[in-house]
């Protein structure tokens, strides 16, 4: 039987766009930028794109320590494009998640191209962000 871990962030919306997020000891802020927001922290989107970056870069690790790779670091970007009018309710023309998401690394490691190709594959292959983007993630919202 399969040992599963439950993640849980409990997140508290604040005055204008703030967010309060406690994660175990840590605070964390999503906010807008000005003038809607206070632009007290990233928007959730770009909390998207640091969770990926993040779950990269701590399965490469992983992976690198499991293998006895000497890893010295990486630089690890995320971009994507989404249609604007649609999250403002402007327009149904497209889907109002990402076109698509690029992750572009750097990876700092006596290792060819091919072998740092194959690195990262198993690196994504591994990150539930990853996972969780790539595929459909059955999602249920209940008022409390």
């Amino acid at each position: 039987m399969a040992s599963l871990k439950k993640i849980q962030v409990t997140s508290t919306l604040g005055p204008k766009f703030t967010i309060e997020s406690r994660i175990r000891d840590h605070l964390i802020y999503v906010d807008q930028p000005t003038p809607g927001g206070d632009d007290k922290g990233p928007t959730p989107l770009e909390y998207l794109f640091v969770s990926l970056a993040g779950c990269i870069g701590s399965i490469a690790r992983i992976v690198a320590s499991q293998r006895r790779l000497p890893l010295r670091g990486m630089e690890i970007s995320v971009e994507g494009e989404l249609d604007g009018e649609v999250l403002m309710g402007k327009s149904t023309a497209n889907r109002a998640g990402f076109q698509g998401l690029t992750v572009n690394v750097v990876i700092d490691a006596d290792m060819t191209q091919a072998e740092k190709e194959e690195f990262l594959h198993e690196v994504d292959r591994r990150c539930p962000i990853s996972d969780n983007i790539l595929n459909t993630t059955p999602i249920s919202f209940k008022v409390c």
